[in-house]
């Protein structure tokens, strides 16, 4: 049988390992897929560079949109990135009746419902294992692996430039700044570091997830976005010292009157495997009423990481090619006509525990004022840590960890606290999850 013929459209880093490994694979590739998968065409601006990662025998333009016209081409894979050219690009594949493989997660967090329905109207496929979790095979988990069960939450580490950082500010005692040039430096981060320190990148990824998950749409304008900037040494070593590690989690969880969708900095017990994931390593917990509790972790990004899972797409969808598309498995795991009018909840009404430091008055009285507006409003306190004041200070930190509340009464009662006069700095705040 020919080849299935593709088109890729980008060859930088990624790009180039989806050609190295297919290359240097294709024999247990094509044994699995049933049939060759063959690049047969290139586009990127430099098609010098271009020309030396492929060799002779592709085709290589500097117009993406020859690819997507060539009627020989069955498959397009998209490694341009971003939410502009890239759109354009996958709707007129679309359109062209091209199945497409993205690796793109801010492309689909943010127009994925726009593209998933052309997909579905035109009868061809989008895969996207690649765009969460580079070589974790996530994506295929919660759309097929897991299908029987009835998924409660998700809990991921889904970004390794923020996890690289944590893991040295634990490992050094460095604040911040200090470990992002460090990052920046070893390749780890990039010069403009913003979507991954703040938290943009993980959304993206948690937004998709919290799609296939349990049947909603994609809603990326919908979740609470918070990074690590804010992150203190000493707040790392407060976790420590009370059996938490710090984690920038991305989190979906189904609740009776909606679902929550965030991403923020988290205290997680010390003993869970999800808390002992360093470096640039990523990992994601699924509880699912079936199964329990499922951990998937490996290199969430890298070039050969990031091709193994856009090959596998490859693979799938050169299985299902002429398979009729009703039979095909959803883009979103649930049928399209079934989707979930289910709403993200505001962060006000997440419920979780919290870590709170507080810089106070070196005096008497102080603990028993903070510990009764927290009792006014109801919220129960799990452990308190008073770092005992040095030689000729009047100041000292104060550590509480609170039972679940709303974070909406959290608010109200930090506000109170805040206003106290033996309160001397901004309280720091931090969410809690037990992922239990």
């Amino acid at each position: 049988m020919k080849p299935i013929q593709v088109g890729l459209l980008g060859i930088g880093t990624v790009g180039s390992g989806v050609f190295n490994v297919l290359q240097r694979n294709q024999t247990e590739i094509t044994r699995r897929a049933g049939r060759g998968i063959e690049i047969a065409m290139v586009a990127d601006l430099d098609t010098e560079r271009a020309r030396t990662v492929v060799g002779e025998g592709v085709r290589v333009v500097a117009d993406a949109r020859a690819v997507i016209a060539n009627p020989d081409i069955d498959i397009v894979i998209e490694l341009i990135g971003g939410y502009g050219i890239a759109r354009q690009l996958v709707m007129e594949a679309i359109e062209a009746g091209k199945h497409v493989v993205t690796a793109n997660k801010a492309l689909l967090a943010v127009h994925g419902t726009e593209i998933f329905a052309a997909a579905h109207r035109r009868g061809v496929m989008v895969a996207f294992e690649a765009a969460v979790a580079g070589g974790i095979p996530i994506i295929k988990a919660l759309r097929e692996g897991l299908t029987a069960n009835r998924i409660e939450w998700i809990a991921g580490i889904i970004n390794g430039t923020t996890n690289f950082i944590l893991s040295e500010m634990r490992d050094k005692g460095l604040d911040f700044e200090a470990v992002l040039k460090e990052a920046q430096r070893l390749g780890y981060a990039e010069a403009d570091p913003t979507f991954d320190i703040e938290g943009v990148d993980a959304a993206h990824k948690a937004t998709i997830m919290s799609a296939i998950a349990f049947g909603i749409p994609v809603q990326f304008d919908k979740a609470h976005v918070e990074g690590i900037t804010k992150l203190g040494a000493q707040d790392i070593r407060y976790a420590e010292q009370l059996g938490y590690r710090i984690k920038l989690l991305g989190i979906a969880k189904r609740r009776d009157s909606g679902v929550e969708l965030r991403v923020h900095p988290c205290l997680v017990p010390a003993r869970r495997l999800i808390a002992n994931v360093e470096g640039a390593m990523n990992a994601v917990m699924v509880q699912g009423d079936a199964v329990g509790t499922t951990l998937y972790y490996g290199k969430g990004a890298g070039s050969e990481p990031t091709a193994s899972a856009v090959i596998a797409d490859l693979v799938d969808v050169t299985r299902l090619h002429t398979a009729d598309a009703a039979h095909r498995v959803p883009h979103l795991a649930f049928q399209p006509d079934s989707l979930s009018d289910q709403p993200v909840l505001s962060m006000s009404e997440v419920v979780t525990s919290y870590y709170l430091r507080l810089r106070v008055a070196d005096q008497a009285g102080v603990l028993a004022q903070v510990t009764g507006l927290l009792a006014g409003a109801g919220i129960s306190i799990d452990a308190i840590l008073q770092r005992e004041a040095g030689e000729g200070e009047n100041q000292t930190d104060l550590i509480i960890l609170t039972h679940d509340v709303r974070e909406g009464t959290m608010d109200e009662v930090l506000a109170q606290v805040q206003a106290l006069p033996t309160v001397v700095a901004p309280i720091v705040r931090i969410r809690k999850e037990e992922l239990a």
